[in-house]
């Protein structure tokens, strides 16, 4: 089994559609009530449908790797975009950053390395 793609709801498309394509997500299919990205590297896909609300109490963080955080956030900041923390180093070996997205979704920008996959605490078996 792999993750395909997670789908998150947005009140305004066309806000979501610049908003993502300003992240670097590549639009492959665009209708009235959807949206469909592809992620720049692998074959991840993004997708927003269109709602009437987004739920104020939504728990879920999406993360999206990136190659040089730092040169990324620096790259978003310079074309408006607000973080709520800036690039730093986590105790779990990552450098992250947080935003969100104009819809108040959640987001975590981020660079893992190898800890991605295979921190000093990784479970065998």
């Amino acid at each position: 089994m792999r993750l395909d793609q997670v789908t998150v709801g947005s009140t305004d498309l066309g806000r979501a559609e610049r908003f993502y394509r300003l992240l670097g997500l590549r639009l492959i299919v665009r209708d009235t009530d959807y949206l469909r990205f592809e992620c720049p590297v692998g074959d991840s896909t993004f997708s927003v449908d269109r709602v009437a609300r987004v739920p104020a109490d939504e728990q879920i963080v999406i993360y999206f790797e990136t190659e040089d955080l730092d040169a990324e956030c620096d790259r978003l900041r310079a074309a408006g975009v607000e973080f709520d923390q800036v690039p730093q180093d986590m105790p779990w070996l990552w450098r992250e950053a947080r935003l969100r997205d104009p819809d108040g979704h959640r987001l975590c920008l981020f660079k893992a390395g190898t800890n991605r996959h295979d921190p000093p605490w990784r479970i065998e078996g």
